[in-house]
């Protein structure tokens, strides 16, 4: 049997691919935590956890019709961001990937009735979501997969979803890491604005009540209350969350929905990106396993 092994709600912001020196000038004199965090992230959780796959929960990777899972054998090559091309350029990137794993959770999501396919077409395009955390974290042995976040999905169908990832990882020898990868609240400062709003500093998050829906979120995630953060959601997506939240609900279900109790670990600080809400949350698998 297998098992999801740990799990994370952690930030892409394009920031943590800038050079070192230009993210210390960006923040004022010092580097933003969502850099130096997933440093951290790395030595204490990923490279000490005997993990067979990582699953990235892609808030780039917008769906509308289906849910879609990777199912390359192989990706490489290099990317440059359409959307930040002059940050975020020429990126190498060589990442096994996991077939038999993909095909699991279609196989799992076909039985649930889920539009969900796996995908292996070799013009698939790879999004900084999946690949920025990979620059830190990934691996050359270990395969990463991507899924896309459904943008016409309701909470309750991203909640099923991760059911059914959880159902097919259960069902393989495999362990695994899933990353809902993605910010929390994701409002934007105006273009004439946005270079004086770079620092870090969670007093740049474009309004005082979005900043107050992601630290009430926080604090539930840190206190292990799933439930709050998911019965809320009507009121949390006034504040625009990135991706919907689907990436969040989509790793809220695979632990267990609203009955999940599992406690965050918080590596580094809420930082702003332009307006945006971001932080890393990670979720260490219990001794009994995640509460269903």
């Amino acid at each position: 049997m297998g098992a999801i092994v740990g799990a994370g709600l952690l930030s892409h912001a394009p920031v943590i691919m800038f050079p070192e020196s230009q993210r210390i000038e960006a923040n004022g004199g010092r580097d933003f935590t969502l850099a130096t965090g997933l440093a951290r992230l790395r030595r204490e959780v990923v490279d000490t956890t005997d993990h067979d796959a990582v699953l990235v929960l892609d808030t780039h990777w917008a769906t509308t019709t289906e849910t879609v899972i990777t199912a390359h054998a192989h990706r490489s090559g290099r990317f440059t961001s359409d959307e930040m091309p002059s940050e975020v350029s020429q990126i190498p990137y060589a990442i096994p990937g996991d077939p038999e794993l993909a095909r699991a959770v279609a196989t799992a999501a076909e039985k649930d009735s889920l539009w969900l396919s796996a995908n292996d077409d070799s013009h698939l395009p790879i999004h900084y979501a999946t690949l920025n955390l990979w620059s830190y974290l990934g691996r050359p042995d270990v395969p990463w997969l991507s899924m896309s976040v459904c943008q016409t999905a309701t909470t309750e169908d991203h909640l099923l979803l991760g059911a059914v990832v959880a159902e097919a990882v259960d069902g393989l020898a495999r362990r695994v890491l899933v990353i809902a990868s993605g910010g929390l609240s994701h409002g934007f400062w105006p273009l004439a604005e946005l270079r004086d709003r770079m620092a870090g500093d969670p007093a740049n998050i474009v309004s005082p009540a979005a900043r107050a829906a992601d630290e009430q979120r926080i604090a539930w995630l840190e206190a292990g209350r799933h439930d709050r953060v998911i019965a809320t959601m009507p009121e949390y997506r006034r504040h625009l969350p990135e991706g919907n939240f689907g990436h969040y609900l989509t790793l809220a279900g695979a632990l267990g929905g609203s009955g999940c109790t599992a406690s965050a670990r918080r590596y580094g600080e809420y930082e702003n990106a332009i307006g945006t809400g971001q932080v890393h949350l990670w979720f260490d698998q219990p001794a009994g396993g995640w509460t269903n």
